[in-house]
């Protein structure tokens, strides 16, 4: 049993869809992504800088659109079998849902164009960022998190999440941190997925009904506690409730492993949810789809590993 996965704002790199160009179709395929995501994606996933592309009005539409050319070319040979379970980390959750058909690509880029800008001028509002806690039990890092008032805003594995508040808040919280815990501050423009982003969802849920989902091809599993959606209206839902509120990947993974997920590939800009599949995923085979040279593997994965039943489905 095969998931695909996306990865989320962060992952970004520069020049990170220079080598996707070299194949036929990609830049009129990224051309026609650029209208909807309202920014050139040729240019500024090609020749911008890191500073550039950290700003979340580029970063997320960049993610997006590297994760639907990744996977257009994946699936460009005929006989490979369809997958059996799709997600994404944050703004990943997005090109998921492109890749499982609930949104068509251009609503796909025309939604991360409105979250974007909405997430960027909440974050704007007041001075607020992120640091990653590594290490120390849940119990202690959560309580820290709670005693300097901020928010767990990405609980992405049992050794990692990801606390977001006002910057001074934050920066109590490295100086007054849980016991057997790195604290981390992250190059981030706000608080996501916290209260801060209330203006972001409320962004978001009035742009909702201009988009017509469907349901999806194949089970997708939402940052919203590892929930299986079967439906594109809940989906949806999900996805406007979900930037102003936590992102639980470490439940992701524990849905793919109650699922019986075996086989786990990762399209670009890819590693980041390979590797923490590979602490919390234990015996799974992995793979990073990051540029062209890594589709002969990608396609080995899924031809092995795609197409199983679930476990809670097998005789």
């Amino acid at each position: 049993m095969l998931a695909i996965v996306c990865p989320g704002q962060g992952a970004q790199k520069p020049g990170f869809l220079t080598p996707w160009r070299e194949l036929p179709g990609v830049d009129e395929l990224l051309g026609s992504l650029s209208e909807p995501a309202g920014i050139d994606l040729l240019r500024h996933g090609t020749e911008s800088d890191a500073d550039t592309i950290r700003d979340t009005a580029v970063a997320q539409p960049l993610l997006v659109a590297a994760g639907i050319v990744a996977a257009a070319q994946l699936h460009a040979e005929a006989d490979l079998p369809s997958v059996d379970v799709l997600a994404g980390h944050s703004v990943g959750e997005l090109t998921a849902a492109a890749l499982g058909g609930v949104l068509s690509d251009e609503d796909a880029m025309r939604l991360v164009a409105v979250r974007s800008r909405a997430m960027a001028t909440a974050a704007a509002a007041e001075p607020t960022s992120m640091a990653a806690v590594v290490g120390g039990t849940r119990e202690d890092v959560l309580a820290a998190i709670e005693r300097h008032g901020l928010h767990p805003a990405n609980i992405n594995s049992a050794a990692q999440v990801v606390a977001a508040g006002s910057s001074e808040q934050i920066a109590a919280l490295a100086e007054d941190g849980p016991a057997k815990a790195r604290v981390i501050p992250l190059q981030v423009a706000g608080a996501f997925h916290t209260p801060y982003m209330a203006s972001a969802r409320e962004d978001l849920a009035a742009f909702a009904p201009s988009l017509s989902p469907a349901d999806p091809s194949v089970p997708l599993v939402s940052n919203a506690g590892g929930e299986v959606v079967t439906t594109g209206a809940r989906y949806l839902d999900l996805v406007v409730t979900q930037v102003a509120s936590p992102v639980d990947w470490q439940a992701c993974m524990a849905t793919f492993r109650e699922r019986g997920v075996t086989g786990l590939l990762e399209v670009a800009p890819a590693g980041t949810l390979t590797g923490l599949a590979k602490r919390e995923l234990k015996g799974i085979a992995l793979a990073n789809l990051n540029t062209p040279d890594d589709l002969e593997a990608a396609r080995a994965l899924l031809r092995e590993h795609a197409g199983l039943a679930p476990a809670d489905e097998e005789a």
